[in-house]
């Protein structure tokens, strides 16, 4: 598609008016480069760390040299990252059922949680439960504020005797409400704190990682898990997931992963650590063209009178941009407009369809090198109002830009 002169003209005033927004992305990146290039460095990587291994996989030199670096990066006494966690929701999961049991009282903070996990929770999706026990421990779900913010006053009223562990999710999923920044969280953690020293706090930090200039063990969490098919891949990581904070929380993680007393003694890496290796010193800056992606296409769809959010000069707490549609049908057709202007499978088209873990048809766009990686430029939406589509990812910001131009022109131009 030739981009009109108008459409051109656009983006490159919008781009104008979004410089000090831009400045200040870069400037987080440059900060989070700094530790990653440390963090290397510290940990001598050299050449010999990026081989495979097989069978059980002991003694795995690539595998621990990896995780060290992710400990300094985030912060934490130990982590875990591994090519067998084969999703954010998987890695979740473990880091929960790992360190709780039967006895055991988990509360969730942010409300009710992304649908995928629902069910590793016991609670059958489309439900909006405060409790369940049906996971085989005890599980509240604290609501939040009309306005979207946390109810501090709820989540320390829940806490009981029993409770080992509160939840925080840090991005929105698919909900309205903003994502967590860094600042509220660590209030919430030190308002927990005050109440209950020995509170596990865990996050959800899948959208999160690099997209501030600190992380949420840095604030007070105890542990954190998200995906290496999002910001932590750097767009490269073919497959993975982490899990990060204390060393016994993340060893129980490893039992819930492999099997008990040995944990992450074991695990093979069966693809080269290479990619891992490199998304992971790249994902800095990829987050912050994934940011500028998502500020720019804020900034144009609200020039057009969609309605979005965050706005384009918002203070961005993770790389997701919400756009909203006014039918099913425009959101559709939003969402096929992202997989025709995607590098891979741009010629299929993309239906609505039912998802494993979703309660409502799902449909999403994008064709990414990665399968599934919402590191890359993507959009999905559930089929349900409000009609909102989840656009995200970009290996850089010059072709998230294209895309972006390309859509605009064939959706708010064709008349």
């Amino acid at each position: 598609m030739e981009l009109s002169a108008e459409v051109l003209e656009l983006v490159q005033r919008v781009e104008s008016e979004l410089q000090p927004t831009f400045a200040r992305i870069s400037q987080i990146a440059f900060h989070n480069q700094q530790i990653m290039l440390d963090a290397f460095q510290a940990e001598k990587i050299g050449a010999h760390h990026f081989q495979t291994t097989t069978g059980y996989g002991y003694h795995d030199l690539g595998r621990d040299a990896l995780e060290n670096v992710f400990a300094r990066v985030f912060k934490a006494e130990k982590a875990l990252v591994r090519q067998q966690l084969v999703s954010g929701t998987h890695a979740i999961a473990c880091a929960m059922l790992g360190n709780l049991t039967f006895n055991d009282e988990l509360i969730i903070a942010t409300g009710v949680p992304y649908e995928t996990l629902l069910g590793v929770l016991g609670i059958e999706a489309g439900h909006n439960p405060t409790t369940s026990s049906t996971g085989g421990f005890e599980v509240k779900i604290i609501p939040l504020n009309p306005d979207g913010s946390l109810d501090h006053e709820s989540i320390a009223e829940a806490l009981s005797p029993k409770t080992k562990m509160v939840s925080f999710q840090r991005s929105s999923g698919y909900a309205e409400h903003d994502s967590f920044g860094i600042a509220a969280l660590k209030t919430a953690f030190e308002k927990l704190r005050e109440i209950k020293p020995d509170i596990i706090i865990f996050v959800d930090n899948c959208y999160g990682e690099f997209v501030e200039d600190q992380e949420p063990l840095e604030a007070g969490a105890d542990l954190i898990a998200g995906s290496l098919i999002k910001n932590p891949g750097g767009c490269l990581a073919p497959c993975g997931g982490y899990i990060a904070g204390r060393v016994e929380l993340v060893e129980k993680a490893a039992e819930r992963l492999y099997v008990p007393k040995i944990g992450s003694a074991i695990g093979p890496s069966l693809i080269n650590w290479r990619l891992f290796f490199q998304g992971f010193f790249e994902a800095p800056h990829r987050v912050s063209e994934m940011i500028k992606g998502a500020v720019l296409a804020a900034k144009l769809f609200q020039t057009a009178g969609y309605k979005v959010a965050p706005l384009p000069e918002a203070h961005r707490t993770d790389t997701i941009q919400k756009i909203y549609f006014d039918n099913a049908d425009d959101l559709i057709h939003f969402c096929r407009a992202v997989q025709k202007n995607s590098p891979i499978d741009s010629y299929l088209t993309p239906e609505p369809a039912p998802m494993p873990g979703y309660h409502h048809q799902v449909i999403m766009g994008g064709g990414a090198f990665i399968s599934g990686a919402t590191s890359e430029f993507s959009a999905d939406a559930p089929l349900t109002p409000p009609y909102i589509a989840f656009l995200q990812g970009g290996i850089s910001y010059t072709q998230i830009k294209l895309s972006l131009s390309r859509i605009y022109q064939e959706r708010c131009c064709s008349n």
